[in-house]
């Protein structure tokens, strides 16, 4: 037995079997396929003594991407971190594995060149899709986009030009925050979001405040606090806490572009004797199922991210079978507050 054998490596190919078999390659694929009709059975025995021999082993992804058949999906998101995304994610691999893929999951951190780097590196695996979530513009994706690559986008748009899409209505996701806050009688708010934010921060944030500008509420009593990071809570806890430095009054609403946000928000209130929500109240989207157990002071605007999977593999679906770009709007829903109640069983004494 060679060492190519007992490795399972092995860098013998095609030609290698057909030259020391002293037949065609053809004659050797079709061997290697089951097609052994068109050769005698003398030359099958053959040729397959040759392949154990030199310990040959087919390209079953080279085979399945020249017939259209790799069941291989790449999902890259931009922060596992967050979950909203592992949500995304693992409602997507579910609905994959339900049509029949296996997907493979890369985690770009929100940086152009991780993003390139993966989807070259998938390309390479001969995946025969792609699932981004909270992409950004990179010139890989440029490429990829402008050749006609299967690829959804999910929660942020093609940054590189059209695509498919599977989100919400941003806009009005901040406008229904601030319908939530006017319903409390909150006639003073800010808006909470990253300095480096992305379409779908801003789209929230522009939101609420054409909402409460329409409702009446002058410029000057809509607050529009920032911060910089990637990381959400810390904007939260950052853009509060220079508020609170710069001397200006804690605001009696808050919306928070996304639940994390939320979460320093709540971090800096703790540490300044601020009652949430007695003292202030804060709005936030995203809906996160944890809320029920580590946030119950708050309200939020619930996104089905669980049901993006569904919406995801039907979009490639089309794209597989030559349809144009469409986009799927979910819709969301306002999650108030709820006192959690588990029915936890008495251990027996």
């Amino acid at each position: 037995m060679t060492t190519a054998k007992r490795t399972g490596l092995s860098s013998a190919s095609l030609a290698t079997v057909a030259a020391k078999a002293g037949v065609s390659i053809s004659t050797v694929s079709r061997v290697v396929n089951g097609q052994t009709h068109r050769a005698s059975a003398e030359t099958v025995e053959k040729v397959r003594q040759v392949i154990a021999e030199v310990g040959y082993r087919p390209n079953h992804v080279g085979r399945s991407l020249r017939r259209q058949e790799s069941r291989l999906v790449a999902m890259l998101v931009a922060n596992l971190d967050n979950p909203v995304m592992a949500t995304i994610a693992a409602s997507t691999e579910a609905a994959l594995r339900d049509a029949g893929y296996v997907m493979f999951l890369c985690d770009t951190h929100d940086r152009a060149d991780l993003q390139d780097d993966y989807l070259y590196a998938m390309r390479s695996h001969g995946v025969q899709g792609y699932v981004l979530v909270a992409c950004v513009p990179s010139p890989g994706l440029k490429e990829f986009s402008e050749g006609g690559v299967p690829i959804v986008f999910v929660s942020r748009r093609n940054p590189c030009g059209e695509g498919a899409f599977v989100g919400i209505d941003n806009i009005r996701a901040g406008a229904d925050a601030a319908d939530y806050l006017w319903s409390q009688g909150i006639r003073e708010a800010a808006a909470l979001y990253p300095l480096q934010g992305s379409t779908v921060t801003r789209d929230r944030a522009a939101g609420f405040c054409d909402r409460l500008l329409s409702l009446g509420v002058p410029s000057d009593k809509i607050l529009r606090l920032t911060a910089p990071g990637l990381s959400h809570k810390d904007v939260g806890y950052l853009a509060v806490r220079d508020l609170l430095t710069a001397g200006r009054q804690w605001p009696p609403g808050i919306m928070c572009v996304s639940d994390q946000i939320a979460y320093g928000v709540y971090r800096a209130a703790r540490e300044a004797n601020v009652v949430i929500p007695d003292d202030c109240t804060v709005v936030s989207i995203d809906g996160n199922a944890l809320n029920a157990w580590l946030a119950p002071w708050l309200t939020s605007i619930c996104v089905p991210h669980g049901d993006y999977g569904r919406e995801v593999v039907e979009l490639l679906l089309s794209l597989w079978n030559g349809a144009g770009l469409s986009e799927r709007i979910l819709q969301h829903q306002l999650g108030l507050p709820t006192q959690l109640q588990v029915d936890i069983p008495l251990k027996s004494l």
